[in-house]
């Protein structure tokens, strides 16, 4: 589970998993455990871009809508 990771601290962590799998320095015995992470930090990413996302369209509507006055 992720807790209390901004967007950058969980980009970062997996920036990091990928780059240690890409060189092969992960041993074996962690291999699942780094996989299940990356997968859990991406998500984490995407929701934090989707919801960031919704808010920036929410807050634009909101000034369009002040601007037809």
């Amino acid at each position: 589970m992720i807790t209390n990771l901004t967007y950058q601290e969980a980009l970062d962590e997996l920036t990091d998993i990928i780059s240690r799998l890409e060189s092969e320095s992960i041993p074996i015995d962690e291999l699942a455990q780094k996989v299940k992470r990356a997968s859990e930090l991406i998500q984490y990413c995407q929701s934090k871009l989707t919801s960031t996302d919704s808010e920036v369209k929410k807050i634009i509507s909101q000034l369009e809508d002040k601007s037809d006055l």
